[in-house]
Formats: structure tokens, sequence, C-alpha cells
């Protein structure tokens, strides 16, 4: 039988925790700046260049 007298425990599912989700939000913040400060890889720079190279050159290479 669900107690309709105790409101705080029937709404406590019901109410954010704003607290835990700004902490969430703040790591996740954190998180994607040290991933944006890292360096670009060598390889993939590599593959830019050759899309570069292909774009300047008229290559479709089927793409349509």
């Amino acid at each position: 039988m669900i107690n309709r007298d105790n409101k705080d425990a029937s709404n406590n599912g019901d109410r954010p925790d704003h607290g835990a989700s700004d902490a969430i939000a703040s790591r996740l913040k954190q998180y994607y700046k040290s991933v944006e400060a890292e360096p670009i890889p060598d390889q993939l720079l590599d593959l830019l260049e050759k899309l570069d190279e292909a774009e300047r050159s008229g290559g479709d290479n089927g793409a349509n």
C-alpha cells in the first residue's frame, strides 16, 4: 500500500538533483577541454592533406 501522506517520499524521484547535474556538467566540460588541447595525430593530418590534394586536383574518387 502506498503512503500518500508522506509527500517527500512520493516526490523524491520526480525532483531533479541539480547539484549532481551541475557536477556532471562541470566534469564533462573539463574533460572536453582536455581533449581539445591534445595535438592532432600526424596520421589524421596526413589524411586531411591527401583529401585537400584530391579536391584541388578535381578528383571525384567515386563520390557524388
